[in-house]
């Protein structure tokens, strides 16, 4: 592990924060194969994106990350990472045609980049869970305050809640699913494998397994998360990337997705917060 320290040029920590970021997209988007994602090889599920799609509104948000990780090192609200971020997704749609292609992770991973801000102003550690407690420290009440979970209640049909309040709900609970479970299977599947491919393949799977990922639930359903949370499982439970046949059962998937037209897109960008923060605490350069 590694305790990265601001510097006295505030704007050297930020720009480092927005690299990794980007480059933490990056690494989810040319990872093969995925099921239902979009990749350099196909489109997945996806009939309005594919990888230049993706790789064009990444590159609009390199200057957003910078801004956030300022912003968090600044002591920043709420309101202004939102603001942000809104402009982000200004810039993001201007520059697909209006696809949304990263809307999840501009919100995961504007805030994780300001918890970094924040904590390198303080010349705090990134080990640990620290990334994620101080999203919820800082900005978990106010985050929970702008959505409307008073009206859904946890006995509506879930299908029926839209997929920001899932991605709040993880930002409010500190990202728990990156933290105590993404990080942990990613970190060991690359001690275990030296396979940096293997051990973000095997995270996938893990995520896609244990999340209610509501980008299924709005695609496929109840039945749709189901189909893909059972599928994962098995594929972990006959040893993941450490079996012998693992691409080939990961290809499968991937093909029964598309036909089925699902896509793990929650699980996805959880797999970035978890490349970023693996970044952050030196398990990968």
């Amino acid at each position: 592990m590694i305790a990265l320290q601001a510097s006295t040029d505030a704007q050297i920590p930020s720009a480092f924060i927005a690299r990794t970021a980007v480059r933490a997209l990056f690494k989810e988007l040319v990872l093969y194969p995925k099921p239902g994602l979009v990749s350099r090889v196909d489109s997945g599920a996806h009939a309005d994106m594919n990888a230049a799609t993706l790789m064009s509104s990444l590159f609009t948000l390199r200057h957003y990350f910078r801004g956030c990780a300022s912003a968090g090192a600044s002591g920043a609200a709420f309101p202004t990472l939102q603001r942000l971020g809104l402009a982000a997704e200004r810039r993001m749609m201007r520059a697909t045609g209006d696809v949304n292609t990263h809307r999840g992770a501009i919100f995961c991973l504007g805030l994780l980049a300001a918890a970094a801000g924040s904590l390198m102003q303080e010349r705090g550690s990134f080990a640990g869970q620290a990334l994620g407690q101080r999203v919820a420290h800082c900005w978990g009440d106010a985050i929970a305050r702008t959505t409307p979970l008073s009206r859904l209640p946890e006995a509506a049909p879930i299908e029926r809640r839209p997929a920001i309040v899932g991605a709040r709900r993880q930002a409010i609970g500190g990202y728990h699913s990156v933290f105590s479970l993404a990080l942990p299977v990613f970190t060991e599947t690359l001690a275990r494998s030296g396979s940096e491919e293997a051990a973000l393949i095997q995270t996938l799977f893990t995520l896609m397994a244990t999340l209610d990922d509501t980008n299924l639930l709005r695609r496929g359903g109840k039945i749709g998360l189901a189909f893909v949370q059972s599928e994962a499982w098995q594929f972990l439970a006959v040893g993941g990337v450490f079996a012998s046949e693992w691409r080939a059962r990961a290809i499968a998937l991937h093909h029964a997705c598309i036909a089925r037209r699902l896509s793990p897109g929650g699980s996805a960008d959880l797999l970035a917060g978890a490349w970023f923060v693996a970044a952050l605490q030196g398990h990968v350069t």
